[in-house]
């Protein structure tokens, strides 16, 4: 697999993040661009539990916030991004929240 098709499989599930993670251990050395995407992919996957999580909570104790699950539609759009820069083989943030990833998650290195 070439580096622009393990950047995309790291956004595809986290079945295919695990895919791209192990791919991009063989590889000596390591592709920087694949290293990206799974850090991107990895923190994006966290934080779409932790709202996921949080938006069904705040619904179950108060019904009239149901608006709030409209969230998952922003993840999405967030999530369609994140693939187009792994497609044009871009090394850019996912918008709004990818910055928070960039220096995290040592273990991808």
């Amino acid at each position: 697999m070439n580096s622009k098709t393990l950047s995309i499989l790291s956004y595809v599930t986290i079945i295919g993040w695990v895919i791209a993670y192990i791919k991009n251990k063989e590889l000596t050395p390591k592709d920087e661009l694949v290293t990206y995407h799974l850090k991107q992919g990895f923190g994006f996957f966290i934080l779409s539990i932790l709202v996921n999580i949080a938006i069904s909570i705040v619904v179950a104790i108060v019904p009239f916030l149901y608006f709030l699950s409209y969230v998952g539609i922003i993840l999405l759009i967030l999530w369609i991004f994140a693939i187009i820069n792994a497609v044009n083989m871009q090394k850019k943030p996912i918008p709004v929240v990818g910055s928070m990833f960039e220096n995290q998650f040592a273990f991808i290195d």
